[in-house]
């Protein structure tokens, strides 16, 4: 389960800059073709959160939608998987957006 790898480097890179104030809220963007399951997310985030300064804080997932642009005939569409092909049938595909990972942003107590 790499969800559980993630929630901990989430935690200690928030705890590795906000020290142990306790944070009440994680907004981390997850793009739908990060290949990470956001619900398994949650979970270990609170699991691995116990017991620390994030313990209780809210987590809030953004999730984009896969964007792509064909290299052939120039169009962008929607992905909803992996399966890089254009409606023209070419496999000339650039993902465009979609397979974020990231923290956007903490908030911690006063």
């Amino acid at each position: 389960m790499h969800e559980l790898a993630i929630a901990e480097s989430v935690l200690e890179t928030i705890t590795a800059r906000t020290g142990d104030r306790q944070v009440t809220e994680v907004r981390l963007e997850v793009g739908k073709l990060a290949g990470v399951s956001t619900d398994s997310l949650r979970f270990c985030f609170e699991l691995a959160a116990a017991g620390t300064a994030l313990e209780g804080a809210g987590l809030n997932i953004d999730e984009p939608p896969g964007r792509a642009r064909c290299a052939s005939c120039t169009e962008e569409f929607l992905l909803h998987d992996r399966i890089l092909l254009c409606a023209c049938g070419s496999s000339a595909v650039e993902v465009l957006a979609g397979d974020e990972l990231r923290i956007i942003s903490v908030e911690v107590s006063r």
